[in-house]
């Protein structure tokens, strides 16, 4: 008995150019995958930058969804492209990837993006004296996202809406008394 062959023109190979292939159509070009992790790689190499995800300081979250500073010093949902904007002006060196944090729910495109930067030069010296550790960057982050233009632009927009949802939840419903 003979085994059935596929030949690779044939529209059932993987190999065919009628075959999909990856989902999204063509691939988007970007950096080059990350090699695995060894203890020999520079500072310079962006497997040894450390990664912040957008939940480390969002207020919304708690600890056990991965929330790692005190409330006060956290904001509102950052994005990843917010966290970007405030390193780049720190002249960091920073990539954004489009990986999800292990600890979120939601599987939305929205809720997606990681954050590698370079904490310290080739010889360990931090690569900004006042910024040497991940802490010192999730706290700077807290203080400096609520002062971005986009969220100065929001804000008074979210003042109004808060306060009129809360005029409409003044008012008591109840089913009055019961005979």
């Amino acid at each position: 008995m003979a085994a059935a062959h596929v030949h690779p023109g044939h529209p059932g190979h993987p190999g065919h150019p009628g075959h999909p292939g990856h989902p999204g159509g063509s691939r988007m070009q970007g950096p080059p995958p990350l090699l695995s992790w060894s203890p020999d790689m520079k500072h310079s190499d962006r497997e040894r930058w450390v990664c912040i995800y957008p939940a480390y300081i969002n207020r919304k979250k708690t600890r056990q969804e991965g929330r790692r500073l005190p409330k006060p010093a956290c904001v509102d949902d950052p994005s990843p492209q917010e966290i970007r904007d405030v390193l780049q002006a720190l002249n960091m060196n920073v990539l954004v990837e489009l990986k999800q944090y292990p600890r979120e729910r939601s599987r939305e495109l929205q809720c997606r993006g990681r954050i590698r930067v370079q904490l310290r030069n080739d010889d360990g010296t931090p690569l900004n004296v006042e910024y040497p550790t991940r802490d010192s960057i999730l706290l700077h982050l807290g203080k400096m996202i609520p002062m971005l233009k986009s969220r100065q632009a929001k804000a008074p927009e979210q003042a109004q809406a808060s306060s009129s949802s809360s005029a409409a939840h003044s008012q008591k419903k109840g089913k009055g008394k019961r005979r």
